[in-house]
């Protein structure tokens, strides 16, 4: 699963540069054949503008968002982009320079104001971005575009139009929710994010949004958080892009990257500063997972610890014989991740981006495995007896218990990342297979297949071809849990028709087909496929 390429050329710089909308949907030239089962919409989001007027963004993340669709009918397919009209690009349009802060960079006052009107708006506090280029996702019959703020944006999905922006504070206790909710199969909607807990501590909460209700009322209204996981720190919360969940339980990795609440308060009134001068890592602490009962909401006081890791994605959890499995995607170490994406460091000469990816954390696909019921045998010994793991875990003199994981997949600085599974079939069970996009020192080359329990690994790569996260498709007709396609959007910068949606099967990474057009696109992260 190790990339087969190197990128000399820079062709990967292109997929970091603004684009514009469009006015109507581009038709697409098919090579292979669409299966007849694919029949709906790729939607993705990603950034789009990566600067304003003379003013640059300075993070991956901070780039304003832009919905890409590709449609699928009777073997015909058009591509199709908006940016979502969030107040953060509205504003930048109006005003022509960065007006709301985003996570890497921050946004001045007016320079036009007098310094008494300047003054007062350092003092309204914080104005939180709603720019949503993470992800999309459905609640009951609607779709939202997100980050990971407390802000979710309303859009419709045929047209590609903003709808409306909507603050989730306004319905449960949240500071911001994760844009990697859990969707059950009628529906229901799990998130989990940071909240002030009892005794004006902090803490986390997993809030349910149920299904689409009986009498056409939103059920975003009906928000409820069913269970609250401490914090290892009282003011200092741990950074949360994801969540596990099974059947019966919930899973929460509380890593050492923290959120420095004081300094993001004071920081944010005094002075110019952004989201990312408020991480910091506590080399000490160690990683603690944390688990909850699903029905009735109830948190398990077991105190399972880990080494220190950088977590973004979960690839799956599932029940088995008394323990929980979980899968992630892992990176090695406390320090942050994210220091590594800054646009500056992607944009950079091939052997600078390899430089900086040496120094960075070490990727790796882990399995952990928790005891549900720790206490069963004397201290020191391994509890875990799944016999198709190496997994361990050990309680210790002080009612710790120590995980030590089992390597599913490490390659140095070739990441397999970006996790999806046959979602419908597969999760929060026992599964088989996961798929993902392959990042070649932080640069995306590749489409990545993993069989978890063998180890076998597949790939498709082209030479300067840049993909994005694959989505599963399953063949309505299949039985087998890798019957079905991946989707993925790729760029290729050089090529006269530079982008593509690519369906490969899901069984060998074989491609089916691609339907490509004369446009350049720029990197999308997360989205759906519609059906």
């Amino acid at each position: 699963m190790v990339s087969r390429f190197e990128h000399p050329a820079g062709g990967y710089k292109k997929i970091f540069e603004t684009v514009e909308e469009l006015n109507e949907p581009l038709p697409a030239t098919v090579t292979g054949r669409i299966p007849s089962f694919i029949k709906g919409s790729l939607l993705r989001l990603g950034p789009g503008l990566f600067e304003v007027g003379s003013e640059p963004f300075y993070h991956l993340f901070d780039g304003q968002a832009l919905m890409h669709k590709f449609d699928f009918s009777n073997g015909q397919v058009t591509y199709f982009r908006k940016f979502v009209k969030t107040d953060a690009y509205v504003r930048a349009m109006t005003e022509k320079r960065v007006v709301i802060t985003e996570f890497g960079t921050c946004a001045y006052p007016d320079p036009c104001k007098n310094i008494f009107s300047r003054f007062f708006t350092y003092f309204k506090g914080v104005e939180v971005t709603d720019n949503c280029l993470v992800n999309v996702y459905p609640i009951g019959e609607d779709f939202y575009a997100v980050t990971e703020t407390n802000f979710i944006t309303k859009v419709n999905v045929e047209t590609l139009e903003t709808l409306k922006k909507v603050d989730l504070c306004d319905y449960v206790n949240i500071n911001g929710v994760t844009a990697h909710p859990h969707i059950e199969k009628d529906g229901t909607v799990y998130n989990i994010g940071n909240c002030m807990g009892k005794g004006a501590s902090l803490a986390y909460n997993i809030v349910r949004i149920p299904p689409k209700q009986k009498d056409k009322s939103d059920p975003i209204e009906k928000s409820k958080v069913v269970v609250q996981f401490p914090s290892a720190e009282r003011f200092k919360p741990s950074y949360v892009h994801s969540f596990g969940m099974t059947e019966n339980y919930f899973v929460f990795v509380e890593t050492p990257v923290k959120i420095h609440l004081l300094k993001f308060l004071s920081a944010w009134s005094i002075r110019g500063s952004n989201y990312m001068d408020c991480f910091e890592s506590d080399e000490e602490k160690g990683t603690w997972i944390h688990i909850a009962r699903k029905h009735p909401g109830e948190y398990i006081d077991y105190k399972f610890r880990t080494a220190a890791m950088g977590l973004f994605h979960h690839i799956n959890c599932y029940e088995d014989s008394g323990f929980i499995v979980v899968d992630l995607c892992a990176w090695k170490g406390f320090e942050f991740v994210y220091n590594y994406l800054w646009l500056a460091n992607l944009r950079a000469n091939w052997d600078e981006v390899k430089r900086n990816a040496m120094i960075a954390p070490q990727p790796e696909v882990r399995r952990y495995v928790l005891p549900l019921d720790p206490y069963r045998e004397e201290q020191g010994k391994n509890l875990v007896c799944l016999p198709y793991t190496t997994a361990t875990a050990t309680m210790r003199a002080d009612g710790t218990i120590w995980l030590e994981p089992e390597v599913l997949f490490s390659g140095p600085r070739q990441a397999f990342e970006f996790p999806q599974i046959n979602y419908k079939m597969n999760n929060g069970k026992n599964y088989t297979y996961a798929y993902a996009l392959g990042l070649n020192h932080f640069i995306p080359d590749r489409i990545c297949k993993l069989n978890v329990k063998t180890k076998e690994t597949w790939v498709w790569q082209e030479p300067d071809s840049y993909p994005s996260e694959p989505l599963f498709v399953q063949n309505p007709d299949g039985v087998d849990e890798d019957d079905g396609v991946l989707m993925t959007i790729v760029v290729s910068p050089g090529a006269q028709r530079p982008t593509f949606c690519l369906i490969l099967n899901a069984k060998d990474l074989s491609e089916i087909a691609r339907a490509e057009v004369d446009i350049m696109s720029p990197v999308t992260f997360h989205g759906m496929y519609k059906p």
